[in-house]
């Protein structure tokens, strides 16, 4: 049985999102450098690490075009968001092999959305015991590789990317 991820830094984010300016993700999907955490781009939405993942690994995948509310996405970007979600989960297992994945919307501040105004799936590679007791007792959270690291990876094995066919040739 898989355990709940829990994340005691996450209200502190969720209390200082509405202090950033902009969009992270229009940020993300306007900035072609490695900085920004896209894995991935699709023709609608694309792929990126969180910043403050609940674990290693976390993509979020959003629509390029700022939407707020799910109801409001067209069927092609929904259909694409998805279709990325299922990529991420074969680039993560191909790099990292986690014996599970959660996969979610968050919807609205009180559902735990750090950003409300622009909608987006998460998912979130889990591994049996990936919960520790430094969160508990440190207020600390240990992340194995640095995100540059994890989106170099996830990039060259994402399904279809020209950088996974020059690893894999």
């Amino acid at each position: 049985m898989t355990k709940p991820v829990w994340a005691p830094w996450r209200l502190e984010y969720i209390q200082q999102a509405d202090e950033e300016r902009g969009c992270i993700f229009c940020r993300a999907s306007a900035d072609e450098s490695s900085g920004a955490l896209v894995v991935t781009r699709g023709r609608r939405a694309f792929a990126m690490l969180n910043k403050f993942p609940y674990s290693s690994g976390h993509v979020m995948v959003a629509p390029t075009r700022h939407v707020g509310e799910y109801g409001s996405l067209g069927d092609e970007e929904a259909v694409e968001i998805h279709r990325l979600a299922s990529e991420a989960m074969r680039a993560l297992g191909t790099t990292y092999s986690p014996q599970g994945y959660n996969l979610g919307w968050n919807l609205g501040r009180v559902a735990g959305a750090g950003v409300v105004d622009h909608v987006h799936l998460h998912v979130v590679p889990r591994w049996a015991g990936d919960t520790n007791f430094m969160p508990v007792l440190a207020d600390l959270k240990v992340m194995p590789e640095h995100l540059e690291e994890t989106r170099r990876k996830l990039a060259a094995a994402w399904p279809g990317s020209s950088e996974a066919a020059t690893a894999s040739g």
